[in-house]
Protein backbone atom coordinates (compact mmCIF):
# COMPACT_ATOMS: atom_id res chain seq x y z
CA UNK A 1 0.00 0.00 0.00
CA UNK A 2 1.57 3.26 -1.15
CA UNK A 3 1.67 6.28 1.09
CA UNK A 4 -0.48 9.30 0.06
CA UNK A 5 1.36 11.84 -2.05
CA UNK A 6 0.91 15.28 -0.52
CA UNK A 7 2.94 17.86 -2.46
CA UNK A 8 2.94 21.56 -1.51
CA UNK A 9 0.05 23.31 -3.18
CA UNK A 10 2.48 25.67 -4.92
CA UNK A 11 3.84 22.72 -6.92
CA UNK A 12 0.45 21.18 -7.75
CA UNK A 13 -0.21 21.27 -11.51
CA UNK A 14 -3.15 19.00 -12.30
CA UNK A 15 -3.78 18.17 -15.97
CA UNK A 16 -7.44 18.33 -16.91
CA UNK A 17 -8.89 15.19 -18.42
CA UNK A 18 -11.90 17.07 -19.77
CA UNK A 19 -12.57 16.43 -23.46
CA UNK A 20 -14.59 19.30 -24.92
CA UNK A 21 -14.57 21.21 -28.25
CA UNK A 22 -11.66 23.61 -28.69
CA UNK A 23 -11.20 26.31 -31.34
CA UNK A 24 -8.04 28.17 -32.21
CA UNK A 25 -8.84 31.79 -33.08
CA UNK A 26 -5.80 33.15 -34.89
CA UNK A 27 -7.20 36.64 -35.56
CA UNK A 28 -10.25 38.65 -34.61
CA UNK A 29 -13.32 37.95 -36.69
CA UNK A 30 -13.82 41.68 -37.21
CA UNK A 31 -11.46 44.69 -37.26
CA UNK A 32 -10.84 45.37 -33.59
CA UNK A 33 -9.72 48.23 -31.34
CA UNK A 34 -7.79 47.49 -28.17
CA UNK A 35 -9.14 50.34 -26.06
CA UNK A 36 -6.76 49.69 -23.14
CA UNK A 37 -3.07 49.14 -23.82
CA UNK A 38 0.26 50.46 -22.53
CA UNK A 39 2.81 51.56 -25.12
CA UNK A 40 4.70 54.39 -23.41
CA UNK A 41 7.51 54.62 -20.88
CA UNK A 42 5.60 55.27 -17.67
CA UNK A 43 5.28 51.62 -16.60
CA UNK A 44 8.34 50.12 -18.25
CA UNK A 45 11.01 48.50 -16.08
CA UNK A 46 13.90 50.25 -17.81
CA UNK A 47 12.35 53.66 -18.50
CA UNK A 48 12.42 52.98 -22.24
CA UNK A 49 9.43 52.55 -24.55
CA UNK A 50 7.21 49.60 -23.72
CA UNK A 51 7.26 48.69 -27.41
CA UNK A 52 10.71 49.13 -28.93
CA UNK A 53 9.73 48.46 -32.58
CA UNK A 54 6.54 50.24 -33.65
CA UNK A 55 6.50 48.92 -37.26
CA UNK A 56 6.74 45.38 -35.86
CA UNK A 57 3.80 46.17 -33.58
CA UNK A 58 1.77 47.36 -36.54
CA UNK A 59 2.68 44.17 -38.38
CA UNK A 60 1.35 42.17 -35.43
CA UNK A 61 -1.80 44.31 -35.38
CA UNK A 62 -2.43 43.60 -39.06
CA UNK A 63 -1.86 39.90 -38.47
CA UNK A 64 -4.40 39.87 -35.62
CA UNK A 65 -6.95 42.18 -37.31
CA UNK A 66 -6.39 44.99 -34.82
CA UNK A 67 -7.21 48.25 -36.54
CA UNK A 68 -6.26 50.48 -33.62
CA UNK A 69 -5.03 50.84 -30.04
CA UNK A 70 -5.67 53.33 -27.25
CA UNK A 71 -2.35 54.08 -25.53
CA UNK A 72 -2.97 55.04 -21.89
CA UNK A 73 0.60 56.20 -21.18
CA UNK A 74 0.65 59.81 -22.39
CA UNK A 75 1.21 61.53 -19.04
CA UNK A 76 1.56 65.29 -19.71
CA UNK A 77 3.91 67.88 -21.18
CA UNK A 78 6.92 66.56 -23.05
CA UNK A 79 6.03 62.92 -22.32
CA UNK A 80 2.60 63.39 -23.89
CA UNK A 81 4.13 65.09 -26.92
CA UNK A 82 6.63 62.28 -27.45
CA UNK A 83 3.97 59.58 -27.16
CA UNK A 84 1.76 61.38 -29.68
CA UNK A 85 4.70 61.89 -32.03
CA UNK A 86 5.78 58.23 -31.80
CA UNK A 87 2.33 56.70 -32.22
CA UNK A 88 -0.60 58.95 -33.16
CA UNK A 89 1.18 61.32 -35.55
CA UNK A 90 3.48 58.74 -37.10
CA UNK A 91 0.66 56.25 -37.75
CA UNK A 92 -2.63 58.13 -38.18
CA UNK A 93 -5.74 56.14 -37.36
CA UNK A 94 -3.84 53.34 -35.65
CA UNK A 95 -3.18 54.90 -32.25
CA UNK A 96 -4.81 57.39 -29.87
CA UNK A 97 -2.98 58.48 -26.73
CA UNK A 98 -4.63 59.44 -23.45
CA UNK A 99 -2.99 61.87 -21.02
CA UNK A 100 -2.77 61.87 -17.23
CA UNK A 101 -2.77 64.82 -14.87
CA UNK A 102 -0.06 65.54 -12.32
CA UNK A 103 -1.59 64.46 -9.03
CA UNK A 104 1.28 65.98 -7.05
CA UNK A 105 -0.65 69.23 -7.55
CA UNK A 106 -3.21 67.92 -5.04
CA UNK A 107 -0.92 69.17 -2.26
CA UNK A 108 -1.37 72.78 -3.48
CA UNK A 109 -4.26 75.20 -2.91
CA UNK A 110 -6.77 75.37 -5.76
CA UNK A 111 -5.60 72.06 -7.21
CA UNK A 112 -8.92 71.32 -8.90
CA UNK A 113 -8.63 74.31 -11.22
CA UNK A 114 -4.94 73.63 -11.80
CA UNK A 115 -5.65 70.03 -12.82
CA UNK A 116 -8.48 71.22 -15.08
CA UNK A 117 -6.16 73.69 -16.77
CA UNK A 118 -3.54 70.98 -17.28
CA UNK A 119 -6.16 68.67 -18.79
CA UNK A 120 -7.29 71.38 -21.21
CA UNK A 121 -3.70 71.98 -22.30
CA UNK A 122 -3.12 68.29 -22.88
CA UNK A 123 -6.25 67.94 -24.98
CA UNK A 124 -5.25 71.00 -26.99
CA UNK A 125 -1.87 69.32 -27.55
CA UNK A 126 -3.52 66.16 -28.86
CA UNK A 127 -4.59 63.94 -25.95
CA UNK A 128 -7.59 61.81 -26.94
CA UNK A 129 -8.76 61.21 -23.37
CA UNK A 130 -7.75 61.15 -19.70
CA UNK A 131 -6.46 58.13 -17.79
CA UNK A 132 -7.14 58.18 -14.05
CA UNK A 133 -5.32 55.48 -12.14
CA UNK A 134 -6.02 53.74 -8.83
CA UNK A 135 -3.57 55.97 -6.95
CA UNK A 136 -6.49 58.40 -6.59
CA UNK A 137 -8.25 56.98 -3.56
CA UNK A 138 -5.33 54.83 -2.47
CA UNK A 139 -2.22 57.03 -2.39
CA UNK A 140 -2.79 60.63 -3.59
CA UNK A 141 -3.06 63.00 -0.61
CA UNK A 142 -3.97 66.65 -0.20
CA UNK A 143 -2.04 69.29 1.74
CA UNK A 144 -3.46 67.94 5.01
CA UNK A 145 -2.15 64.45 4.24
CA UNK A 146 -5.66 63.08 3.70
CA UNK A 147 -6.45 60.66 0.89
CA UNK A 148 -8.08 62.31 -2.11
CA UNK A 149 -11.25 60.52 -3.24
CA UNK A 150 -12.91 60.67 -6.65
CA UNK A 151 -16.03 62.34 -5.21
CA UNK A 152 -14.09 65.14 -3.48
CA UNK A 153 -15.86 68.35 -4.62
CA UNK A 154 -12.49 70.00 -5.09
CA UNK A 155 -12.05 67.74 -8.14
CA UNK A 156 -15.29 68.88 -9.77
CA UNK A 157 -13.47 71.40 -12.04
CA UNK A 158 -11.36 68.57 -13.48
CA UNK A 159 -14.28 66.25 -14.18
CA UNK A 160 -16.26 69.13 -15.69
CA UNK A 161 -13.31 70.08 -17.92
CA UNK A 162 -13.15 66.54 -19.29
CA UNK A 163 -16.79 66.82 -20.31
CA UNK A 164 -16.26 70.26 -21.82
CA UNK A 165 -13.34 68.93 -23.86
CA UNK A 166 -15.56 66.07 -25.11
CA UNK A 167 -13.04 63.34 -24.33
CA UNK A 168 -13.58 60.25 -22.15
CA UNK A 169 -12.01 59.26 -18.86
CA UNK A 170 -10.52 55.77 -18.62
CA UNK A 171 -11.05 55.33 -14.88
CA UNK A 172 -9.33 52.67 -12.77
CA UNK A 173 -10.27 52.78 -9.12
CA UNK A 174 -9.65 50.05 -6.55
CA UNK A 175 -8.42 46.62 -7.74
CA UNK A 176 -9.67 43.02 -7.38
CA UNK A 177 -11.71 42.66 -4.21
CA UNK A 178 -9.28 40.03 -2.93
CA UNK A 179 -6.56 42.69 -2.79
CA UNK A 180 -8.55 44.37 -0.02
CA UNK A 181 -8.79 41.16 2.04
CA UNK A 182 -6.08 39.62 4.25
CA UNK A 183 -3.44 37.73 2.25
CA UNK A 184 -4.11 34.41 3.93
CA UNK A 185 -5.17 30.85 3.04
CA UNK A 186 -8.70 32.07 2.17
CA UNK A 187 -7.57 34.65 -0.39
CA UNK A 188 -8.18 33.56 -4.00
CA UNK A 189 -5.40 35.86 -5.26
CA UNK A 190 -2.82 34.79 -2.67
CA UNK A 191 -0.18 33.80 -5.23
CA UNK A 192 -0.53 37.16 -6.96
CA UNK A 193 -0.31 39.06 -3.69
CA UNK A 194 2.74 37.06 -2.66
CA UNK A 195 4.38 38.13 -5.91
CA UNK A 196 3.23 41.77 -5.56
CA UNK A 197 2.94 42.74 -1.92
CA UNK A 198 2.43 46.38 -2.99
CA UNK A 199 -0.99 45.34 -4.32
CA UNK A 200 -2.22 44.40 -0.85
CA UNK A 201 -4.66 47.11 0.24
CA UNK A 202 -6.09 45.34 3.28
CA UNK A 203 -4.39 47.54 5.85
CA UNK A 204 -6.00 50.33 7.88
CA UNK A 205 -4.15 52.96 5.86
CA UNK A 206 -6.39 52.19 2.87
CA UNK A 207 -10.11 52.86 2.47
CA UNK A 208 -12.52 49.92 2.21
CA UNK A 209 -13.25 48.65 -1.29
CA UNK A 210 -16.89 49.74 -1.05
CA UNK A 211 -15.88 53.33 -0.25
CA UNK A 212 -13.93 53.49 -3.50
CA UNK A 213 -16.90 52.15 -5.47
CA UNK A 214 -19.22 54.66 -3.82
CA UNK A 215 -16.86 57.51 -4.69
CA UNK A 216 -16.75 56.43 -8.33
CA UNK A 217 -20.52 56.25 -8.57
CA UNK A 218 -20.94 59.64 -6.91
CA UNK A 219 -18.53 61.22 -9.38
CA UNK A 220 -20.32 59.66 -12.37
CA UNK A 221 -23.69 60.80 -11.05
CA UNK A 222 -22.48 64.34 -10.37
CA UNK A 223 -21.07 64.82 -13.89
CA UNK A 224 -23.59 63.47 -16.43
CA UNK A 225 -21.92 65.37 -19.28
CA UNK A 226 -18.60 63.60 -18.68
CA UNK A 227 -18.04 60.22 -20.34
CA UNK A 228 -16.50 57.68 -17.97
CA UNK A 229 -15.14 54.26 -18.95
CA UNK A 230 -14.94 52.12 -15.84
CA UNK A 231 -11.99 49.98 -16.86
CA UNK A 232 -11.53 46.39 -15.73
CA UNK A 233 -15.25 45.59 -16.15
CA UNK A 234 -16.45 48.61 -14.24
CA UNK A 235 -13.76 48.15 -11.56
CA UNK A 236 -15.78 45.38 -9.86
CA UNK A 237 -15.84 42.32 -12.15
CA UNK A 238 -16.55 39.96 -9.26
CA UNK A 239 -19.96 41.65 -8.96
CA UNK A 240 -21.30 42.39 -12.43
CA UNK A 241 -24.63 43.46 -10.92
CA UNK A 242 -22.79 46.62 -9.86
CA UNK A 243 -21.63 47.44 -13.40
CA UNK A 244 -25.07 46.50 -14.72
CA UNK A 245 -26.80 48.87 -12.32
CA UNK A 246 -24.47 51.73 -13.22
CA UNK A 247 -24.97 51.08 -16.94
CA UNK A 248 -28.73 51.07 -16.40
CA UNK A 249 -28.64 54.27 -14.35
CA UNK A 250 -25.98 56.52 -15.90
CA UNK A 251 -25.92 57.01 -19.69
CA UNK A 252 -22.43 58.54 -19.43
CA UNK A 253 -20.96 55.32 -18.00
CA UNK A 254 -19.18 52.62 -20.03
CA UNK A 255 -16.92 49.69 -19.17
CA UNK A 256 -14.03 47.83 -20.76
CA UNK A 257 -13.00 44.20 -20.22
CA UNK A 258 -9.25 44.84 -19.94
CA UNK A 259 -7.26 42.38 -17.81
CA UNK A 260 -10.45 40.81 -16.47
CA UNK A 261 -11.32 37.85 -18.70
CA UNK A 262 -10.30 35.63 -15.77
CA UNK A 263 -13.22 37.10 -13.82
CA UNK A 264 -15.67 37.42 -16.71
CA UNK A 265 -14.91 33.96 -18.04
CA UNK A 266 -15.76 32.18 -14.81
CA UNK A 267 -19.26 33.72 -14.99
CA UNK A 268 -19.81 33.55 -18.76
CA UNK A 269 -23.61 33.56 -18.71
CA UNK A 270 -23.72 36.65 -16.49
CA UNK A 271 -21.02 38.41 -18.54
CA UNK A 272 -22.74 37.59 -21.82
CA UNK A 273 -26.10 38.82 -20.55
CA UNK A 274 -24.51 42.12 -19.51
CA UNK A 275 -23.02 42.65 -22.98
CA UNK A 276 -26.27 41.70 -24.70
CA UNK A 277 -28.13 44.20 -22.52
CA UNK A 278 -25.62 47.01 -23.10
CA UNK A 279 -23.81 46.28 -26.39
CA UNK A 280 -23.15 49.97 -27.00
CA UNK A 281 -21.41 50.52 -23.68
CA UNK A 282 -18.72 47.81 -23.49
CA UNK A 283 -15.24 48.16 -25.00
CA UNK A 284 -12.71 45.47 -25.84
CA UNK A 285 -9.29 45.86 -24.24
CA UNK A 286 -6.46 43.71 -22.90
CA UNK A 287 -4.21 45.87 -20.67
CA UNK A 288 -1.27 43.78 -21.85
CA UNK A 289 2.21 45.09 -21.03
CA UNK A 290 3.51 44.80 -23.73
CA UNK A 291 1.07 43.45 -26.39
CA UNK A 292 1.33 39.69 -26.93
CA UNK A 293 -0.03 37.61 -29.84
CA UNK A 294 -0.90 34.57 -27.74
CA UNK A 295 -2.77 36.66 -25.18
CA UNK A 296 -4.83 38.33 -27.90
CA UNK A 297 -5.78 34.91 -29.22
CA UNK A 298 -7.05 33.88 -25.79
CA UNK A 299 -9.18 37.03 -25.75
CA UNK A 300 -10.57 36.37 -29.23
CA UNK A 301 -11.42 32.81 -28.25
CA UNK A 302 -13.18 34.14 -25.15
CA UNK A 303 -15.22 36.67 -27.13
CA UNK A 304 -16.05 34.61 -30.20
CA UNK A 305 -16.40 30.94 -29.22
CA UNK A 306 -18.50 28.88 -26.85
CA UNK A 307 -15.49 26.83 -25.76
CA UNK A 308 -15.50 25.69 -22.15
CA UNK A 309 -12.85 25.30 -19.47
CA UNK A 310 -9.78 26.78 -21.17
CA UNK A 311 -6.85 28.70 -19.70
CA UNK A 312 -7.24 32.44 -19.27
CA UNK A 313 -3.49 33.01 -18.95
CA UNK A 314 -0.15 31.84 -20.27
CA UNK A 315 1.15 31.67 -16.69
CA UNK A 316 1.47 28.34 -14.87
CA UNK A 317 -0.06 28.58 -12.38
CA UNK A 318 -2.26 31.52 -13.43
CA UNK A 319 -1.72 34.23 -10.84
CA UNK A 320 -5.09 35.84 -11.55
CA UNK A 321 -6.90 32.75 -10.33
CA UNK A 322 -6.52 28.96 -10.39
CA UNK A 323 -9.56 28.38 -12.55
CA UNK A 324 -10.47 28.10 -16.21
CA UNK A 325 -12.86 30.21 -18.27
CA UNK A 326 -15.56 29.63 -20.87
CA UNK A 327 -16.29 31.68 -23.97
CA UNK A 328 -19.09 34.16 -24.55
CA UNK A 329 -19.88 33.31 -28.19
CA UNK A 330 -21.18 36.83 -28.79
CA UNK A 331 -23.49 37.50 -31.75
CA UNK A 332 -21.84 39.27 -34.67
CA UNK A 333 -23.77 42.51 -34.16
CA UNK A 334 -22.71 42.69 -30.49
CA UNK A 335 -19.15 41.72 -31.31
CA UNK A 336 -18.95 44.53 -33.86
CA UNK A 337 -19.92 47.11 -31.26
CA UNK A 338 -17.69 45.78 -28.49
CA UNK A 339 -14.71 45.13 -30.75
CA UNK A 340 -14.83 48.37 -32.73
CA UNK A 341 -17.79 50.70 -32.93
CA UNK A 342 -17.95 51.79 -29.29
CA UNK A 343 -14.27 52.70 -29.26
CA UNK A 344 -14.52 54.62 -32.51
CA UNK A 345 -17.45 56.62 -31.15
CA UNK A 346 -15.66 57.52 -27.90
CA UNK A 347 -12.22 57.97 -29.49
CA UNK A 348 -13.01 59.33 -32.97
CA UNK A 349 -9.35 59.83 -33.86
CA UNK A 350 -9.20 56.08 -34.52
CA UNK A 351 -12.00 56.37 -37.07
Amino acid sequence: MSMPYDPPLSTYRPISQLNVPAHEVERAALPTVDAHIHLGRWLSDDGDWMVKDVPALIGMMDELNLRGMVNLDGRWGRELAENIERYDAAHPGRFATFCHVDWSLAAEPGFGEKLAAQLRRSVAEGAAGLKVWKDVGLRVRDHRGELLMLDDPRLDPLWAAVGECRVPIALHTADPVAFFEPADERNERLEQLNARSDWNFSGPEFPPFQRLMDAMEAMIAEHPATTVIGVHAGCWPENLAFAGRLLDTYPNFHIDIAARIAELGRQPRTARALMLRHPGRVLFGTDEIPPDRAVYRIHFRFMETGDEAFAHSLDDPPQMGRWTISGLHLPAEVLRQVYTENALRLVPRLA
